[in-house]
């Protein structure tokens, strides 16, 4: 066995984490909880890898009072592209597990599994802020100065309403994923260094 070639339980951790991105196709990847005393029971905006969901028809009728662009599935080009993105992963990471074996191959996924969640942290920022920012200024509540961008996570105070973003089922798949691949990288560091 060579230094480079991946141990057997790094390639499990690997194969785990292709399998896993699988699953990550058919559940919410991140939601919007918004609470207000209006909604005790609260709403909720939720985002598929191909759609939005859950109280999107409400959350539009509020927006349309702040003069905000209302939500639509098909203005969003990320939900026609996440899809063949996310099986695009889940297939290197099962290719790398099952054939190729190889250090590298594994610092590659690994290295552009975070640049991909780089770019869609910051693309999803972008839209959030475009949504937030870009009102309408005939809209029926117009309070000057004021924006309406959601956090990106955490929570922030909009008006009268509570804006809690956080990752949902997907998100955490995603997030253990990335842990999943370092440390996989970190035991092949340490394979390495008890051979020589």
């Amino acid at each position: 066995m060579k230094a480079t070639d991946l141990t057997g339980t790094s390639r499990i951790i690997v194969l785990l984490c292709g399998l896993a991105l699988i699953i990550v196709l058919f559940v919410p990847l991140w939601q919007i909880e918004l609470a207000a005393p209006q909604y005790p029971e609260g709403l909720v905006l939720k985002m598929y890898p191909n759609k939005l969901a859950g109280n999107v028809d409400i959350i539009n009728g509020l927006n349309h009072y702040i003069g905000m662009k209302t939500l639509h599935t098909e203005d969003f080009i990320e939900f026609r592209v996440l899809p063949y993105v996310i099986v695009f992963f889940a297939v290197f990471a099962l290719a790398v597990s099952i054939f190729l074996r190889n250090m590298k191959w594994l610092l590659a996924l690994f290295f552009f599994f975070v640049i991909f969640g780089i770019i869609a942290m910051a693309d999803f920022w972008r839209w959030e802020y475009q949504y937030g920012h870009d009102l309408d200024p005939n809209a029926a509540i117009n309070v000057p100065g004021m924006s309406y961008q959601p956090p990106l996570i955490g929570y922030k105070q909009l008006l009268n309403f509570g804006a809690y973003s956080v990752p949902d089922i997907g998100g955490w798949i995603f997030i253990v994923v990335g842990v999943g691949l370092l440390v996989a990288i970190v035991l092949q560091f340490k394979h390495k260094k008890q051979l020589k």
